[in-house]
């Protein structure tokens, strides 16, 4: 019996914030399931690891290295992928920063800048690639938190990007279903990655990774939930480590 084709082989994804962490993990299950890869992030270096691994699984791998906390560098970025891609079939958002600041004492400067790169670009990218994706009957992910559901005490600034991002995966859903495109946001719990080490940090907690979410779980139940027949539809998922802190 002859082998199946990888389930995305032939397809193009674009994750953001592809060099570390959960994109890295979501670009390789990707790639190992057949996709080609255009990742998105600030560190150049850190984007090329990723893509000499995906290329070693016989996938094609583009490193975009791209400014999110302004408008330039967000239109740039976006005009370059409208420019090169052949098509887009799996767009991931994943791209955040992140930080912590009692209500009274935060500065408004932060507040600008986690609105560009958790809100603006996001969308953004999004709008410019969805002639693309309404092409080829795309699916679109945006890698939320716990916090966009749930503001918590010393991170309203964050919180309240994450609440704007599940808006606009909200809204967006029900504009572009008819045009064959799903729409799925994953609202994660503590994971162990760079941005949760400087929060524990940060909070002078003792950091212990092995305690958190794993990335290659949040990769193993995107590549699923992508990879359903289209008879269905994931639109939200809540992931949380099973210890608890």
């Amino acid at each position: 019996m002859a082998s199946r084709a990888p389930v995305f082989e032939g397809q193009t994804a674009v994750v953001t914030g592809g060099g570390t962490g959960v994109g890295a993990a979501v670009a390789l299950a990707l790639a190992e399931a057949g996709a080609n890869l255009h990742l998105v992030g600030r560190r150049a270096g850190m984007l090329e690891a990723v893509g000499t691994k995906a290329r070693a699984m016989g996938v094609e791998a583009t490193s975009h290295s791209a400014d999110l906390s302004t408008d330039r560098g967000q239109l740039q970025l976006a005009q370059q992928l409208v420019r090169d891609l052949p098509g887009v079939d799996i767009l991931v958002q994943n791209a955040a920063v992140h930080s912590i600041a009692a209500f009274d004492q935060a500065d408004l400067a932060d507040l600008d800048t986690l609105f560009n790169i958790n809100v603006r670009a996001p969308y953004a990218l999004t709008q410019a690639l969805l002639p693309m994706l309404k092409a080829r009957q795309g699916q679109i992910v945006f890698i939320n938190s716990s916090s966009g559901v749930l503001a918590k005490p010393m991170t309203a600034q964050y919180d309240a990007t994450k609440h704007a991002l599940k808006a606009i995966a909200d809204s967006l859903r029900g504009e572009v279903n008819a045009d064959g495109i799903r729409v799925m946001s994953l609202y994660l719990g503590q994971t162990a990655t760079e941005m949760q080490a400087r929060i524990y940090h940060a909070q002078n907690k003792p950091y212990r990774p092995e305690r958190l979410l794993q990335p290659a779980d949040v990769a193993s139940v995107i590549v699923n939930a992508l990879s359903l027949p289209r008879t269905a539809e994931v639109t939200d998922i809540h992931i949380r480590p099973m210890v608890k802190s």
